[in-house]
Protein backbone atom coordinates (compact mmCIF):
# COMPACT_ATOMS: atom_id res chain seq x y z
CA UNK A 1 0.00 0.00 0.00
CA UNK A 2 1.72 3.40 -0.37
CA UNK A 3 1.44 6.10 1.76
CA UNK A 4 2.26 9.86 2.42
CA UNK A 5 3.69 10.94 4.96
CA UNK A 6 4.08 14.88 5.04
CA UNK A 7 7.26 16.17 7.11
CA UNK A 8 6.39 18.86 9.88
CA UNK A 9 10.48 20.04 9.15
CA UNK A 10 8.50 22.05 6.04
CA UNK A 11 6.25 23.56 7.99
CA UNK A 12 5.34 27.02 9.35
CA UNK A 13 6.13 26.27 12.87
CA UNK A 14 4.54 29.49 13.95
CA UNK A 15 1.06 27.68 12.92
CA UNK A 16 2.28 24.57 14.06
CA UNK A 17 -0.97 22.93 15.04
CA UNK A 18 -3.13 24.53 12.12
CA UNK A 19 -0.87 23.21 9.31
CA UNK A 20 -1.05 19.93 11.00
CA UNK A 21 -4.64 19.78 11.07
CA UNK A 22 -4.26 21.17 7.63
CA UNK A 23 -2.36 17.68 5.86
CA UNK A 24 -4.51 15.46 8.07
CA UNK A 25 -7.96 16.62 6.13
CA UNK A 26 -5.84 16.73 2.94
CA UNK A 27 -5.47 12.82 3.20
CA UNK A 28 -2.11 12.58 4.95
CA UNK A 29 -1.23 8.78 5.60
CA UNK A 30 1.44 9.48 8.69
CA UNK A 31 2.82 12.50 10.04
CA UNK A 32 6.42 12.58 9.70
CA UNK A 33 8.38 14.42 12.72
CA UNK A 34 12.10 14.67 12.04
CA UNK A 35 13.78 14.93 15.36
CA UNK A 36 17.85 16.22 15.56
CA UNK A 37 20.23 16.68 18.12
CA UNK A 38 22.90 19.35 16.44
CA UNK A 39 25.72 16.01 16.83
CA UNK A 40 24.15 13.10 14.60
CA UNK A 41 23.49 15.69 12.06
CA UNK A 42 24.03 19.49 11.83
CA UNK A 43 20.77 20.94 12.78
CA UNK A 44 18.55 20.79 15.96
CA UNK A 45 14.89 20.64 15.40
CA UNK A 46 12.71 19.97 18.15
CA UNK A 47 12.01 16.76 20.75
CA UNK A 48 9.25 14.68 22.52
CA UNK A 49 7.77 17.63 24.16
CA UNK A 50 6.75 19.54 20.44
CA UNK A 51 5.13 16.03 19.67
CA UNK A 52 3.04 15.16 22.60
CA UNK A 53 1.48 18.43 22.26
CA UNK A 54 0.88 17.84 18.47
CA UNK A 55 -0.24 14.52 19.55
CA UNK A 56 -3.31 15.92 20.68
CA UNK A 57 -4.44 17.87 17.85
CA UNK A 58 -4.10 14.98 15.66
CA UNK A 59 -5.08 11.17 14.99
CA UNK A 60 -2.32 10.92 12.28
CA UNK A 61 -0.29 7.66 12.92
CA UNK A 62 2.81 9.66 14.07
CA UNK A 63 6.55 8.43 12.14
CA UNK A 64 9.31 9.55 14.34
CA UNK A 65 12.58 9.77 12.88
CA UNK A 66 15.14 9.84 15.64
CA UNK A 67 18.57 11.54 13.61
CA UNK A 68 19.83 11.63 17.37
CA UNK A 69 23.38 10.13 18.65
CA UNK A 70 22.86 6.91 20.80
CA UNK A 71 19.05 6.89 20.45
CA UNK A 72 18.45 4.07 23.10
CA UNK A 73 18.76 6.93 25.41
CA UNK A 74 15.52 8.10 24.69
CA UNK A 75 12.79 5.68 23.39
CA UNK A 76 10.99 5.60 26.44
CA UNK A 77 10.20 9.13 26.15
CA UNK A 78 9.33 9.45 22.35
CA UNK A 79 7.12 6.33 23.16
CA UNK A 80 5.65 7.92 25.82
CA UNK A 81 4.85 11.00 24.05
CA UNK A 82 2.95 9.78 21.27
CA UNK A 83 5.23 8.17 18.60
CA UNK A 84 3.40 5.49 16.80
CA UNK A 85 6.58 4.43 14.57
CA UNK A 86 10.26 5.19 16.21
CA UNK A 87 12.98 4.72 13.21
CA UNK A 88 16.39 4.85 14.71
CA UNK A 89 19.96 5.52 11.94
CA UNK A 90 21.75 2.29 11.91
CA UNK A 91 25.18 5.01 11.78
CA UNK A 92 23.86 6.52 15.04
CA UNK A 93 24.82 3.25 17.56
CA UNK A 94 26.29 0.08 18.16
CA UNK A 95 23.53 -1.67 19.65
CA UNK A 96 21.02 -1.46 16.95
CA UNK A 97 19.02 -4.74 17.91
CA UNK A 98 18.91 -3.88 21.11
CA UNK A 99 16.91 -0.59 20.65
CA UNK A 100 14.90 -1.82 18.03
CA UNK A 101 14.15 -4.16 20.62
CA UNK A 102 13.18 -1.65 22.98
CA UNK A 103 11.04 -0.07 20.71
CA UNK A 104 8.75 -3.20 20.35
CA UNK A 105 9.01 -3.76 23.99
CA UNK A 106 7.46 0.11 24.14
CA UNK A 107 4.80 -1.40 22.17
CA UNK A 108 5.39 0.77 19.29
CA UNK A 109 6.62 0.13 15.63
CA UNK A 110 10.78 -0.34 15.30
CA UNK A 111 11.77 1.26 12.31
CA UNK A 112 15.94 1.55 10.84
CA UNK A 113 17.16 3.96 8.64
CA UNK A 114 20.39 4.45 6.33
CA UNK A 115 21.99 7.69 4.90
CA UNK A 116 22.69 8.04 1.53
CA UNK A 117 26.22 6.48 1.64
CA UNK A 118 25.95 3.56 3.57
CA UNK A 119 24.95 0.31 1.78
CA UNK A 120 21.60 -1.02 1.87
CA UNK A 121 23.03 -4.79 3.02
CA UNK A 122 24.18 -4.21 6.25
CA UNK A 123 20.72 -4.15 7.48
CA UNK A 124 20.05 -7.66 6.34
CA UNK A 125 20.56 -9.00 9.83
CA UNK A 126 18.31 -6.26 11.42
CA UNK A 127 15.30 -7.31 9.09
CA UNK A 128 13.79 -9.75 11.84
CA UNK A 129 13.38 -7.27 13.97
CA UNK A 130 11.81 -3.89 12.05
CA UNK A 131 8.64 -3.49 9.98
CA UNK A 132 9.84 -0.18 8.10
CA UNK A 133 12.98 0.57 6.62
CA UNK A 134 13.64 4.25 5.81
CA UNK A 135 16.25 5.05 3.07
CA UNK A 136 17.30 8.99 2.83
CA UNK A 137 17.21 10.20 -0.32
CA UNK A 138 19.22 13.18 0.62
CA UNK A 139 22.12 13.81 2.93
CA UNK A 140 19.75 14.26 6.30
CA UNK A 141 19.96 17.57 8.21
CA UNK A 142 17.73 20.06 6.51
CA UNK A 143 14.79 19.88 4.39
CA UNK A 144 14.62 21.05 0.82
CA UNK A 145 17.68 19.26 -0.47
CA UNK A 146 17.23 17.24 -4.48
CA UNK A 147 16.87 14.17 -4.08
CA UNK A 148 19.72 12.08 -5.06
CA UNK A 149 18.70 9.26 -7.53
CA UNK A 150 22.13 6.86 -6.46
CA UNK A 151 20.02 6.04 -3.62
CA UNK A 152 17.01 3.98 -5.66
CA UNK A 153 19.98 1.08 -6.05
CA UNK A 154 19.51 0.78 -2.03
CA UNK A 155 15.90 0.68 -2.09
CA UNK A 156 16.23 -2.21 -4.89
CA UNK A 157 19.09 -3.76 -2.53
CA UNK A 158 15.88 -3.80 0.11
CA UNK A 159 13.18 -4.84 -1.57
CA UNK A 160 15.06 -7.71 -2.98
CA UNK A 161 16.27 -8.35 0.68
CA UNK A 162 12.69 -8.20 1.76
CA UNK A 163 10.85 -10.38 -0.23
CA UNK A 164 13.88 -13.36 -0.36
CA UNK A 165 13.34 -13.46 3.19
CA UNK A 166 9.66 -13.47 3.20
CA UNK A 167 9.09 -10.25 5.40
CA UNK A 168 6.24 -7.97 5.75
CA UNK A 169 8.68 -4.11 5.70
CA UNK A 170 7.84 -1.70 4.24
CA UNK A 171 9.87 0.98 2.55
CA UNK A 172 10.22 4.27 3.09
CA UNK A 173 12.00 7.32 0.99
CA UNK A 174 12.64 10.78 2.68
CA UNK A 175 13.89 13.46 0.60
CA UNK A 176 13.27 15.38 -2.42
CA UNK A 177 10.16 13.98 -3.02
CA UNK A 178 7.46 15.19 -5.27
CA UNK A 179 4.97 14.09 -7.88
CA UNK A 180 7.86 12.75 -10.25
CA UNK A 181 10.34 11.02 -7.27
CA UNK A 182 7.69 9.64 -5.69
CA UNK A 183 6.99 7.50 -9.17
CA UNK A 184 10.97 6.86 -9.25
CA UNK A 185 11.11 5.67 -6.12
CA UNK A 186 8.19 3.45 -5.99
CA UNK A 187 9.07 1.82 -9.30
CA UNK A 188 12.15 0.66 -7.58
CA UNK A 189 10.26 -0.74 -4.69
CA UNK A 190 9.53 2.38 -2.16
CA UNK A 191 6.08 2.25 -0.78
CA UNK A 192 6.40 4.93 2.29
CA UNK A 193 6.68 8.76 1.20
CA UNK A 194 8.14 11.35 3.30
CA UNK A 195 7.25 14.85 1.17
CA UNK A 196 8.13 18.41 2.89
CA UNK A 197 8.15 21.48 1.11
CA UNK A 198 6.24 19.90 -1.70
CA UNK A 199 3.28 19.25 0.42
CA UNK A 200 3.45 22.25 3.15
CA UNK A 201 4.84 24.70 0.23
CA UNK A 202 2.13 23.57 -1.82
CA UNK A 203 -0.90 26.08 -2.96
CA UNK A 204 -3.25 23.09 -2.18
CA UNK A 205 -2.43 20.11 0.21
CA UNK A 206 -5.05 18.11 -0.59
CA UNK A 207 -4.42 17.90 -4.36
CA UNK A 208 -0.17 17.74 -3.75
CA UNK A 209 -0.43 14.56 -1.42
CA UNK A 210 -2.91 13.11 -4.04
CA UNK A 211 -0.88 13.56 -6.87
CA UNK A 212 2.49 12.01 -5.22
CA UNK A 213 0.31 8.79 -4.18
CA UNK A 214 -0.88 8.59 -7.41
CA UNK A 215 2.16 9.25 -8.78
CA UNK A 216 3.97 6.29 -6.67
CA UNK A 217 0.90 3.72 -7.77
CA UNK A 218 1.36 3.86 -11.19
CA UNK A 219 4.76 2.80 -10.54
CA UNK A 220 4.96 0.83 -7.89
CA UNK A 221 5.83 -2.95 -8.73
CA UNK A 222 6.39 -4.69 -5.22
Amino acid sequence: MIRVAPSVLACDFSRLGEEVEKVEKAGADLLHLDVMDGMFVPNISFGPDVISSIRKKSGLVFDVHLMIEDPGRYIARFAACGADIITIHYESCDNQRQVLEAIKSAGKIPSVSIKPATPAFVLEPLLPYVKMVLVMTVEPGFGGQKFIPDTMESVRTLRSMITAGGYDIDIEVDGGIGKETASTAAEAGANVLVAGSSIFGAPDAERAICEIRESAKKSYTA
